[in-house]
């Protein structure tokens, strides 16, 4: 069992950045797949970043690129997504999901949900 709090978000003005943290309590962190995904009022939830579980590899959708990056932490158990440049489309409660051993880019993959942050950009 994993539980999943998500912290850092807030308002910001178009083009600043934030630093989203998802801390994880639980044990085998490591061997988690760590995602990130958002949801828009009025829209579907959808992928923003995916940390792979084994060899680090990553995966961000086309709307972030350049612009997000996911990171974590095994020892403190956290999984970061560094903001920059943000748009107002940005503009989304952000969650922080889990899945062992996992690989998906759906919501449906994931086990595990934290309560979600809310992100506000202004224009």
């Amino acid at each position: 069992q994993v539980q999943l709090v998500e912290s850092g978000g807030g308002l910001v003005q178009a083009g600043d950045s934030l630093r989203l943290s998802c801390a994880a309590s639980g044990r085998a962190f490591s061997s988690y797949t760590m995602g990130w995904f958002r949801q828009a009022p009025g829209k579907n939830r959808e992928i923003v970043a995916r940390l792979i579980w084994s060899g680090g590899i990553t995966y961000y959708a086309d709307s972030v690129k350049g612009r997000f990056t996911i990171s974590r932490d095994n020892a403190k158990n956290t999984v970061y997504l560094q903001m920059n440049n943000l748009k107002p489309e940005d503009t989304a409660v952000y969650y922080c999901a889990a899945v062992p051993y996992g690989g998906g880019r759906s919501a449906y993959d994931y086990n595990y949900w934290g309560q979600g942050t809310q992100v506000t950009v202004s224009s």
